[in-house]
């Protein structure tokens, strides 16, 4: 007990009183042998005075916890800064990477299926002008119903599918890329750089990939949407219904359309896609655009959840990475209204 008050009052002292001297009282040592028998000194009492803690004390001990604790607290969040700075430094540089193998493997060296850009055959750019002309398969289903303002150039219906397969899921960025809350990072025209995204895909978008991971500039204002965006974005569920259409009918035209055309069987037109893509450096150009957007489509609508219906964002979530089909659920669940 005695030990317990020492240590008590070597922590805290009492309103009333302060803690007594242990040591024996000098005078004391001078009695004699007989008078220390016969009385007992007296010995001086122990302060009893229950121990009493001030609230000012209590808030010292509870303020340093709480002290250790912010600092504990700031050190995590410090590292997770430093965690998430490291890991977009690493995605801008792979990115980077990819732009310059898809330019350099693509366009440049001759080691891919076909010719490169520098030795393009007239073939190749015949078929190039052929699938232009026959975008969104607009000509073809003209003379179908007998308008014939152009006729349409016959291709084989594997190369035309491919192809407007590619160009509507590209047609459907734009609305994303338009309602993209990192948009502004990119100085440059995003209408610009849509449209050159529907003639070379991604030899566009990777770099704006790259691009958008930059740090915010706070000094850099918020730009208004352009003409062309405020139409993407209000027609966001049309451009999907589009778009939608267009995949789904360039998958059926690849399968079923010139029937009368001597294209062959379905097992036949399996069989010309695969020589396809391993001797047409367009085709096979655009399995490496599908792959990019698989992986792009995911990312960037997740980054973008915020756009969608309240209600619709769990459904849009888990949609999101299923090619074209995703992009299509944002476009059509976005929230217009927030967005103009």
């Amino acid at each position: 007990m005695w030990q317990q008050a020492l240590v008590c009052n070597c922590n805290y002292f009492s309103s009333s009183s302060k803690p007594s001297s242990l040591p024996v009282p000098l005078p004391l040592l001078f009695h004699s042998h007989s008078q220390i028998l016969a009385k007992p000194p007296r010995r001086r009492s122990v302060n009893t005075t229950p121990l009493i803690v001030s609230n000012e004390d209590c808030v010292v001990r509870t303020s340093t916890v709480c002290h250790a604790s912010r600092r504990k607290t700031n050190v995590t969040a410090t590292s997770s800064s430093e965690d998430d700075d490291n890991l977009r430094r690493v995605l801008q540089y792979l990115l980077w990477v990819a732009e310059g193998v898809y330019v350099l493997y693509l366009f440049l060296l001759p080691y891919a299926p076909g010719d490169p850009v520098w030795a393009i055959s007239s073939d190749t750019i015949n078929s190039l002008v052929g699938l232009s002309l026959n975008f969104f398969f607009i000509l073809p289903l003209m003379n179908s119903v007998g308008i014939r303002l152009i006729d349409a150039p016959v291709l084989h219906p594997i190369s035309e599918g491919l192809f407007n397969f590619v160009i509507g899921w590209t047609f459907m960025f734009a609305p994303l890329l338009f309602t993209d809350h990192k948009r502004d990072r990119y100085k440059g025209s995003l209408d610009v750089l849509w449209g050159l995204q529907m003639f070379l895909t991604n030899t566009f978008l990777i770099p704006y990939m790259a691009i958008r991971l930059n740090e915010a500039d706070s000094d850099y204002p918020p730009r208004e949407r352009s003409q062309l965006g405020s139409v993407m974005t209000n027609g966001a569920p049309i451009v999907g219904l589009i778009g939608g259409a267009i995949c789904l009918i360039s998958g059926l035209w690849a399968l079923f359309g010139r029937m009368d055309g001597n294209f062959g069987s379905i097992r036949e037109r399996w069989n010309f896609l695969i020589s396809y893509l391993g001797s047409e450096r367009l085709a096979y150009a655009f399995i490496w655009d599908i792959c990019f957007y698989i992986i792009f489509q995911p990312w960037l609508i997740g980054d973008n959840l915020q756009n969608v219906q309240k209600s619709k964002a769990d459904i849009v979530n888990y949609l999101r990475f299923v090619p074209v089909v995703g992009l299509i659920a944002y476009l059509l669940c976005l929230n217009v209204d927030d967005e103009l």
